[in-house]
């Protein structure tokens, strides 16, 4: 019974410092106003989760735990490039949904290990586009490119929102250009990262998407008649023409 009490307190405590983030509007939230709210003493919210660092790290994981709900009930629409597109605008819309978390998330610099997940979702969705051979650059480059500008197309989305809701000037031009700004730069960063299917506009096969493609095939199944040195060096020599 006391180890259960104990995880009921414990998750009574971050369920109101994650209350208490999304009310608050950027504004701090001490460890003073969590305890009061959740009727603990400070020794019992220090036990749980050392200190006020701890404690929103907790909370942080919480929105991870959340954000990814959504992510793992994703379903592919038999096209990468398209699983793509909708994994970065269910990105895009969690974080314009719950900006308090997001930015605890993503603008501030904790990695709690559930952020891992999140990536690994990520790093399948371009595999698979790898696979398909519809990346032009490395899958590791790409992962990085769509990541970094999804997070700092959100945290400005959230920024601009902000500003709007305190009131700041602006006009309904400024509001189009929000709105347009996340599929603006989706598009332009699919565009550098992949290529289109077979039949589609300019769709060749250039020896990088090719390399890109080979590379994914055989890290999925390696090869075996190959020694771990000559498995090296074929990735070695896919990675160079798939940079170049």
């Amino acid at each position: 019974m006391t180890a259960q009490k104990d995880l009921d307190t414990r998750d009574r405590i971050l369920r109101t410092a994650a209350r208490l983030l999304a009310e608050a509007d950027g504004e701090p939230v001490s460890t003073r106003a969590v305890c009061t709210a959740a009727g603990v003493g400070a020794p019992t919210l220090y036990h749980h989760f050392g200190d006020k660092r701890g404690l929103f790290d907790a909370v942080a994981a919480y929105g991870f735990e959340t954000y990814l709900a959504s992510k793992r009930a994703q379903r592919s629409t038999g096209d990468p490039v398209d699983d793509l597109r909708r994994g970065w605008d269910l990105h895009v819309e969690y974080g314009r949904t719950n900006p308090a978390f997001y930015t605890l998330m993503y603008g501030t610099p904790r990695t709690p290990p559930i952020a891992a997940e999140a990536h690994r979702i990520l790093l399948g969705l371009v595999d698979a586009a790898a696979r398909a051979g519809r990346l032009r650059v490395p899958a590791g480059t790409a992962a990085r490119m769509i990541h970094a500008a999804g997070v700092g197309v959100t945290l400005a989305l959230i920024a601009a929102e902000a500003g709007q809701a305190d009131g700041e000037p602006g006009n309904e031009a400024d509001g189009a250009a929000d709105d347009e700004l996340s599929e603006r730069t989706r598009e332009a960063v699919l565009a550098a990262v992949t290529v289109p299917r077979e039949g589609e506009g300019d769709a060749q096969r250039t020896s990088a998407a090719r390399a890109v493609a080979l590379r994914a095939a055989l890290a999925a199944d390696p090869p075996k008649r190959l020694s771990a040195p000559e498995a090296a060096l074929l990735g070695e020599w896919l990675d160079r023409i798939a940079d170049g």
